[in-house]
């Protein structure tokens, strides 16, 4: 048969305790390896791993492909890349491993001299492109209508296999 939704909206991971919890949970409920999340991308269900690279670093992609000054800006200040909210909550970092992907992929490296927040925490950033570059103001490049933050906790999926 296959995936089957069977709740959607699953919001935020949360911090390591909530996700393992959450997790144990599943394997209770639905069974080990029986359950997955993802998301539904035209109306497919997208493992969250295979969505890390056709949404996560496409819309990444797309913003610097618009936003070349991003880019350049970036790659002058920053040393080293950091998720101030992840770092703080125990949270999942999906912001600073798709840049990285990005500079790796084009052989770019940082040049700079700063460690540059990507987002922020408790309403602070390290420097104005950190806000830039949050996911809460990249546009999502599989529904421009929305950030990407806003597609990746409201398209959230939890599916069960199904014989």
């Amino acid at each position: 048969m296959g995936w089957r939704v069977v709740e959607r909206r699953l919001g935020k991971a949360g911090g390591v305790k909530q996700r393992t919890a959450r997790q144990r949970e599943w394997d209770r409920k639905y069974g080990e390896d029986r359950w997955a999340v993802g998301y539904e991308v035209d109306g497919e269900f997208v493992r969250q791993e295979d969505a890390l690279e056709s949404v996560y670093y496409k819309s990444y992609e797309a913003h610097f492909a618009a936003h070349p000054e991003d880019l350049a800006e970036l790659i002058a200040l920053a040393k080293t890349l950091r998720n101030p909210h992840a770092e703080a909550t125990t949270g999942v970092d999906l912001q600073v491993p798709a840049i990285q992907d990005y500079l790796r992929r084009r052989g770019l490296q940082l040049a700079g001299t700063e460690v540059v927040d990507i987002g922020t925490w408790d309403g602070k950033a390290s420097h104005p492109i950190s806000v830039r570059l949050s996911p809460l103001t990249i546009a999502c490049a599989v529904d421009p209508g929305r950030t990407l933050e806003q597609w990746w906790q409201q398209r959230k999926v939890l599916v069960v296999w199904e014989d």
